[in-house]
């Protein structure tokens, strides 16, 4: 929902940190590998109770993941890259709710299974939607910077990266954050089937019309 608005804002910022950064030795996979790496440690910090190290780290993840992108847009989007990037988000988006589990799994282990639940409604029905935009070659204005078709919702990038901050700030509400984050998930979830539905139904009865009856 917040995507779209801030996308703008921060794209001249990261375009000029990408000017810097391109050099030869660095690459927008490389840049991916590594934001990567750095947000895995996450995992483990957050599992040990060491919320601001890993609020540092999930921060520093989600700043080079935009960097990678302005990179490639620099030297061209790549269908490897974006993949790559898209693969990594999610197994990312994952791995951080697992550690407010590992944290206090009396506390947290049901809220948490909870938000997992639900990003596999929001992740499945994206990219479901992304791989089928691509066969019909369905244009994506709002969202022209992707490599793939961006379907929006209630809950994005934007909004689960706060979510992220707020439960390393103030980690003895995670699980009340995550009942609520992942209703909205949900609700994200059955917009996305239902406009998705809508969609391609209604592309696939323009183009059997425009097709015309069987003359067999």
């Amino acid at each position: 929902m917040l995507d779209r608005h801030l996308h703008p804002r921060l794209k001249p910022w990261l375009n000029r940190a990408a000017e810097k950064l391109d050099r030869p030795g660095i690459t927008p996979d490389g840049i991916t590998l590594v934001g990567f790496a750095i947000g895995v440690l996450a995992l483990p910090f957050l599992a040990l109770g060491w919320y601001i190290p890993a609020l540092v780290v999930i921060v520093l993840n989600r700043l080079l993941d935009g960097l990678d992108g302005a990179l490639a847009r620099r030297r061209g989007l790549t269908d490897a890259g974006g993949f790559l990037d898209i693969a990594l988000d999610f197994l990312f988006y994952a791995l951080v709710p697992f550690g407010f589990i590992l944290a206090n799994p009396l506390e947290n282990a049901l809220a948490g299974g909870w938000l997992l639940f639900a990003f596999i409604g929001t992740g499945s029905s994206f990219l479901a939607f992304a791989a089928l935009a691509a066969k019909h070659q369905i244009d994506n204005p709002g969202y022209a910077h992707k490599s793939f078709y961006y379907l929006g919702g209630f809950t994005e990038g934007s909004e689960t990266i706060a979510l992220f901050v707020l439960s390393c700030l103030l980690p003895g509400y995670f699980g009340w954050m995550a009942w609520i984050f992942g209703g909205l998930c949900w609700l994200t979830t059955f917009t996305r089937v239902w406009s998705g539905y809508v969609t391609l139904a209604s592309l696939e009865a323009r183009q059997q019309g425009a097709a015309g009856p069987n003359d067999d």
